[in-house]
């Protein structure tokens, strides 16, 4: 039974999708500060965290922020207000994998961690070979690993599974509403704002002149595309 933490100092909010999770059968436990959620989420294993950003003791991007530092790769969904474009943003430079923006339908968060699930899975049982390399970036798909010029990077779950996306798709023009659908699993063209913040945070780590790509291209009025260096 997969595990989940709900963080938020709502306890309605709490209720409401603690009720909705265990429908589905999922084990959920629950926080309502920040600094429960982090030592929660340090001492016990979860396979997703739902964490509100406005909370008591520790706000989420403090929480998001420390469990990265940590090394602590489970997926996050933030909740985030309506008006809060900037906290969605840093949410996910600070590695976050996707925001919901309240008020929310449970069905919504449900169907999003549903898809996160189903990659899991295929990655750590489907037939493809383990490891894709591109130039002088390898990725090991079954021990989570990006390997640049002989460097170990770290990547956050979302950042993780983008590159994997991108270079199963190497040479591909590939717009930013088939990554959303490709890589968080649903279709609202609302959202490619998130796209470009994780292609951005990508570029980051993977390229040696984030400004000037040479794997990770824009294409102009179509999207983006993952390609070999052809000088090296």
């Amino acid at each position: 039974m997969r595990k989940i933490l709900v963080v938020d100092d709502e306890p309605a909010i709490v209720t409401l999708l603690k009720y909705n999770l265990e429908k589905e059968q999922y084990d959920v436990d629950v926080a309502y500060d920040g600094e429960t959620a982090y030592q929660k989420a340090s001492d016990h294993h979860y396979d997703f965290i739902i964490l509100d950003l406005m909370l008591p003791k520790l706000d989420g991007l403090e929480v998001t922020k420390r469990l990265r530092a940590d090394r602590n790769q489970t997926p996050i969904m933030i909740l985030t207000a309506k008006d809060g474009e900037t906290d969605k943003i840093v949410g996910l430079e600070l590695g976050a994998d996707d925001y919901v923006t309240k008020p929310f339908s449970p069905r919504e968060i449900i169907a999003r961690i549903k898809a996160i699930a189903r990659r899991v899975n295929d990655n750590d049982h489907g037939n493809t070979s383990s490891k894709i390399t591109v130039g002088n970036i390898t990725i090991d798909t079954v021990n989570y690993r990006v390997m640049v010029d002989d460097n170990k990077i770290q990547l956050t779950p979302k950042e993780f599974e983008l590159l994997v996306y991108l270079a199963k798709h190497t040479g591909k023009t590939l717009s930013r509403e088939s990554l959303l659908n490709g890589v968080w699993g649903f279709e609202y063209p609302a959202e490619t704002r998130m796209v470009d913040i994780q292609i951005s945070h990508l570029r980051d780590k993977i390229e040696k002149d984030p400004k000037h790509p040479q794997y990770l291209k824009t294409i102009r009025g179509f999207g983006y595309q993952f390609e070999e260096p052809t000088d090296e």
